[in-house]
């Protein structure tokens, strides 16, 4: 999903059809800047790239005159849609129909000619907040809920699909749902960013969750393992806002009982998705006799352990 970083810009990984025709769609980050009246596209998050790294390409958003759906002109890509920026078309893929919805409106909400209130015309490529911009896009709200006994928040969007909710009054558990991960047999997976133990270098990762550990291999096409980090040695989970490292985006920390590892999301949805999957595992695997907690604050979502007391001597 489109979000706004900490610089004020909307962001988010989106598949391009560089060459036009091609049918080649690659990976690449995008950052629309309503500011500077620009869209750019990089490799990766700039901020896991060399501070010398050039973006791919950019598209000036006056060029820009519609962004539409183009599911039904490109059928074999899917959550497809274009931008049409003069005698060129530029095709894109969403990560899934909402994100779809969320940058089609983006985009067109940054181009697109109002009218204030004091009857003078903006001009396409004037500056448009970000506030504006993700004006259509839906709000994300919170939810507690009870599972084995133990609260958990987490984010919800409008329109929860309702089997999970119907999950929660059977009691079953609701965080062995995950996009990609079943063929896996897994709880949940997918690439992110992590800072090394030594070097304290960022790179990406794909993470597999299961229902004892979670892994990381250098690709999903590894099939052996980095690292094994067992569930019963993670002892807390939550977004990060550790001084030196908070100016990331999307970061959480997990705390093991070997070292603490710092994680960067592709954005804030899969940020909380990764910490709610965690958790909601770690309660799953301990069941309701082992207690936890988690709280809201300002929005971001925690989960800690909750140690025994120790009768006084």
């Amino acid at each position: 999903m489109p979000y706004v970083d900490r610089q004020n810009r909307i962001c988010g990984f989106l598949d391009i059809e560089e060459n036009e025709g091609s049918g080649k769609f690659l990976r690449r980050y995008f950052i629309l800047d309503t500011q500077q009246g620009s869209l750019l596209w990089f490799m990766d998050n700039p901020q896991n790239l060399p501070k010398c790294a050039e973006k791919v390409g950019s598209l000036k958003l006056s060029y820009i005159s519609m962004v539409s759906d183009a599911t039904k002109l490109r059928p074999k890509a899917e959550f497809c849609f274009v931008i049409n920026a003069g005698m060129r078309k530029f095709y894109l893929q969403a990560n899934d129909q909402q994100d779809l919805v969320d940058w089609i409106s983006v985009l067109n909400n940054a181009t697109k000619i109002t009218v204030s209130h004091t009857h003078t015309d903006r001009s396409i490529g004037d500056p448009v907040s970000p506030a504006e911009v993700l004006g259509a896009v839906k709000p994300v709200s919170y939810k507690t809920e009870i599972i084995g006994g133990v609260p958990i928040t987490t984010t919800m969007q409008e329109g929860q699909n309702e089997a999970e909710r119907s999950a929660l009054k059977r009691g079953q558990n609701p965080y062995f749902l995950s996009g990609g991960a079943q063929d896996h047999g897994a709880i949940k997976a997918g690439y992110c960013v992590k800072q090394g133990a030594l070097m304290k270098n960022w790179k990406r990762r794909y993470f597999l969750l299961e229902e004892n550990a979670l892994s990381y291999y250098k690709s999903d096409l590894e099939r052996e393992a980095l690292r094994v980090i067992p569930l019963k040695e993670i002892h807390k989970v939550q977004e990060c806002k550790h001084s030196e490292l908070k100016m990331r985006d999307n970061l959480f920390e997990m705390a093991s009982s070997s070292r603490t590892f710092y994680i960067q999301a592709n954005s804030p949805e899969d940020m909380h998705s990764w910490i709610k999957a965690i958790s909601g595992a770690i309660v799953a695997q301990r069941g309701p006799g082992r207690s936890a907690y988690t709280v809201s604050t300002l929005g971001a979502t925690v989960w800690q352990e909750e140690l025994p007391m120790r009768s006084p001597l």
